[in-house]
């Protein structure tokens, strides 16, 4: 494997990115879970997982290459997020597959070779790896979604008022009403609680179910969140959920295009919440 100089090396991949692929940390795009995401790529799901080499070949084709030297590429992945300069080149016997494509959408270019490009099929090859298409909806737009909001938490939370969460209610001020003495002020109607969404408290129970059952590995997940909080991630058939152990839940549905669904902390959610964390996948 090559960097991404001028010199063009006709044997070499060159390098654009990389991610990894352990129980804790997976592209969601490939599945609610690390064995789904890893029977996508024809992988056996091994409990110390893989990294994925993407790059360009001489010819600019687009290659994902699978090494399990997990630790090199978590090392390139961190100084690149830190702005560092790092030559990830894993030798050749770390490679256990290249897969022609990338699952994943990559903004980048290796100088000196051709466009991105998928390789010309061979005979038996496997179709391209190839990222959803961000015009449609399905499985893999709503893990992708449930990323952002994870990845955005402050921004989206900041979007929402306690009045638009499913399950919330607002109670009326009647503390005072002008001209109307306190024998005459008559009780006013408090509103109902939204009714509660189908799709979203059919999320909620598959999630408990999680509590008695164990589901598989990386069907939920923890990551540090501030104030010693986490940032919980679960996802099922059809749905995924984005939660902090010390807020809300957003709930994205395979049935609800596009939506974001706010789940608001009731008397329920916080120790959901905190049963799910003591059952995820942390990373390392």
């Amino acid at each position: 494997m090559g960097g991404t100089d001028d010199a063009v090396d006709e044997d070499a991949l060159y390098v654009l990115t990389a991610v990894l692929l352990t129980p804790a940390q997976f592209p969601s795009v490939l599945g609610d879970d690390f064995p789904a995401a890893c029977a996508a790529l024809n992988l056996e799901p091994c409990a110390e997982g893989y990294g994925l080499v993407l790059g360009q070949d001489s010819e600019g084709a687009r290659w994902t290459v699978v090494v399990d030297d997990v630790s090199l590429v978590a090392v390139a992945i961190a100084s690149w997020d830190c702005g560092m300069e790092y030559d990830l080149s894993p030798g050749e016997r770390t490679m256990i597959a290249a897969l022609p494509g990338w699952p994943l959408a990559v903004a980048v270019a290796a100088p000196g070779v051709p466009a991105p490009h998928d390789p010309a099929p061979e005979e038996g090859d496997r179709p391209p790896l190839a990222p959803p298409d961000p015009d449609g909806w399905g499985p893999a737009q709503r893990r992708l979604g449930a990323d952002e909001i994870a990845l955005q938490w402050a921004q989206w939370r900041q979007q929402i008022g306690d009045d638009e969460m499913i399950g919330a209610s607002a109670t009326p001020d009647t503390s005072d009403v002008s001209g109307t003495s306190e024998g005459d002020r008559k009780e006013e109607p408090k509103p109902e609680p939204k009714a509660g969404h189908a799709g979203v408290r059919r999320a909620l129970k598959e999630a408990r179910e999680y509590l008695e059952s164990a589901p598989p590995t990386g069907r939920v997940r923890s990551s540090f969140a501030p104030n010693g909080a986490r940032t919980l991630r679960a996802d099922g058939p059809g749905w995924s959920m984005v939660a902090r152990t010390d807020d809300i839940a957003f709930v994205l549905l395979d049935d609800e295009p596009c939506e974001v669904l706010p789940v608001g902390r009731g008397p329920e959610l916080p120790g959901l919440l905190e049963s799910l964390d003591k059952i995820a996948v942390r990373p390392a």
